[in-house]
């Protein structure tokens, strides 16, 4: 039987295809092409759910803002019986008035090396090859759809290897507080980014259950072992790593107070709740907050919890003894 691809990963499948076509793609060609799609059919799916499922995967990209075209019959464009459906890439270009000085191109030239073609799943590119093979000529490669992590997470690259191919991955995981590190197995079931950090959920099969681990805190290369696991497994994880990680930040809420117009007032103000005294902020990871809110200096000042407040005031000490000329007049 074939695996399921999970909704995440078809979709982004979608994508890729929708972008690597100018004349478009039609119902047909995708449901045979997109893998997501072409499991399902080989599963026995009937047609008619398929084409349901397209349906909600269209309006679920166009509400997320993806601009899904549908172009109608050449001699007739309101003949809309054999649609073909394409991405236009034209939707992302910026106007030609709009200039940017050297600082901004390089800050660009930063952002826009997050995305690469290596970041395309193997599915999404075997996807494209095979639309190409329908003789379409497709644009040259999309330039990723979806993100790599940057230098920081060099993790990431093996982790989404695994997910891929459904393979155990081990490496060694430094955890808060700790000296050393401790050796996992897991079986990595999807990459998520949260609070602008990537996680990685999977079984960890020495504890026995779900886990959700931060790139940031492997301390080893990653291994992709020949030890295969059942990719059905990848169904729903990126809603449960979601929902894990939700569940955690509810919990845990920061009251701070910000001082106006700076940059901590504007960087934190995207996911606080107002108070009478300041804002408040749900986290997932106190040490992960403290290093942030301590970039601001005095900027901001935690209420509570104490927890994290001294994690803060800690922060600070740190720096200032690092540095104990540049507080000498």
């Amino acid at each position: 039987m074939a695996a399921r691809i999970p909704a995440e990963e078809r979709l982004t499948n979608l994508v890729v295809a929708l972008m690597a076509t100018q004349i478009g793609l039609t119902k047909q060609q995708i449901l045979d092409s997109v893998s997501g799609y072409r499991q399902r059919a080989d599963a026995g799916v009937k047609p008619d759910a398929l084409e349901k499922m397209f349906e909600r995967d269209k309006d679920d990209l166009r509400a997320l803002g993806v601009p899904i075209e549908t172009i109608g019959d050449a001699a007739d464009p309101n003949d809309f019986r054999e649609a073909r459906y394409r991405i236009p890439q034209a939707e992302y270009d910026l106007p030609n008035d709009i200039e940017f000085t050297p600082a901004e191109l390089a800050v660009l030239r930063l952002a826009g090396s997050v995305w690469s073609a290596e970041s395309v799943s193997a599915d999404a590119q075997a996807g494209v090859r095979k639309i190409r093979a329908l003789g379409i000529d497709g644009d040259e490669p999309i330039i990723g759809f979806a993100p790599r992590a940057t230098a920081s997470d060099a993790s990431f690259g093996r982790l989404q290897e695994g997910i891929e191919r459904s393979r155990v991955v081990t490496f060694d995981y430094l955890k808060p507080g700790e000296d050393t590190p401790t050796h996992r197995r897991v079986q990595p079931l999807t990459l998520i980014d949260y609070e602008a950090r990537w996680h990685v959920y999977g079984i960890d099969i020495d504890a026995d259950g779900a886990r959700t681990f931060l790139l940031s805190r492997i301390v080893s290369d990653v291994k992709v072992t020949s030890r295969a696991f059942d990719p059905a497994l990848r169904e729903g994880a990126a809603e449960s790593a979601a929902a894990g990680l939700a569940a955690v930040a509810a919990e845990h809420v920061a009251l701070l107070e910000v001082t106006p117009g700076t940059e901590a007032a504007l960087r934190l103000g995207r996911r606080a709740e107002p108070e009478t005294q300041g804002i408040r902020v749900h986290y997932v990871d106190r040490h992960i907050l403290a290093d942030e809110l301590a970039s601001y200096g005095p900027e901001v000042r935690v209420v509570e919890p104490a927890d994290l407040r001294d994690a803060v005031i800690a922060r600070l000490r740190g720096v200032v003894e690092a540095h104990p000329e540049e507080g000498t007049g």
